[in-house]
C-alpha cells in the first residue's frame, strides 16, 4: 500500500477563503464511492460525467466552471480528470453524462478543456491497484466574469491559475474510488 505524504490534504485549504455553496449529485453522495459509470474503461467503467445541480451561489456570478481533480494520484500533483469553463451564470446544472467527446450535454457556450490524458473530456476514476482510496473533488466554481478568457486547449491547472482571481465562491463534493491490490 501507498503511504500518503499528506492525508486528508485539501486543494482549496491555502486559496484565499471565498463563499461557500451547495452541490449535489444524483449520481454519487459526497464521500460516497463513484459508481462503475463514472470509472475510466480500463478498470471496466463507462468514463460519464457525474450528474451535478448547485444552487445559493454568491450575488454576482457571472459564470461557472466545474473541475475533477483526484488529489491523490501518485503524480506530485494530482490527477486532472474534467474541467468545464463557460457554463453561463444562469445555468445551475450538468446533466450525466455532460462530458462526453463532444460535450453535447453541456449548456450553450461551455466547453471543456483537456484532462490529464490530454482529451477534452470527463475520464473516469481510474487510481492504482492496492494503493487505497482516492478522493476525486468535484468543484462548481463561482466566477465574476462571464468569459474567464482560456482557450480550449489549455489545461485545468492554467484555468486555475488564470480564474484564482476572479472565484467569488465553491461548491465542493468529493468522491472516492479504491481498486483492490
Amino acid at each position: 500500500m501507498i503511504t500518503r505524504a499528506v492525508v486528508g490534504a485539501d486543494p482549496y485549504a491555502r486559496m484565499p477563503r471565498v463563499a461557500a455553496f451547495g452541490v449535489r449529485s444524483g449520481t454519487v453522495g459526497d464521500g460516497d464511492p463513484w459508481p462503475v459509470a463514472q470509472m475510466h474503461v480500463s478498470v471496466g467503467g463507462g468514463d460519464v460525467s457525474p450528474e451535478l445541480s448547485w444552487w445559493g451561489a454568491p450575488e454576482g456570478s457571472l459564470s461557472f466552471a466545474v473541475t475533477v481533480l483526484d488529489v491523490d494520484a501518485p503524480t506530485g500533483s494530482g490527477f486532472w480528470h474534467w474541467a468545464v469553463v463557460g457554463i453561463a451564470g444562469g445555468v445551475s446544472g450538468l446533466p450525466e453524462g455532460a462530458g462526453d467527446e463532444l460535450g453535447s450535454g453541456l449548456p450553450e457556450g461551455a466547453y471543456q478543456l483537456r484532462n490529464d490524458i490530454g482529451e477534452a473530456r470527463f475520464m473516469g476514476a481510474a487510481p492504482a491497484a492496492g494503493s487505497g482510496p482516492d478522493r476525486y473533488f468535484v468543484v462548481v466554481h463561482a466566477l465574476d466574469v462571464e468569459d474567464i478568457g482560456v482557450p480550449a486547449g489549455s489545461t485545468p491547472a492554467w484555468l486555475g491559475w488564470v480564474m484564482s482571481s476572479h472565484v467569488l465562491g465553491r461548491a465542493i463534493l468529493v468522491a472516492t474510488a479504491e481498486i483492490p491490490a
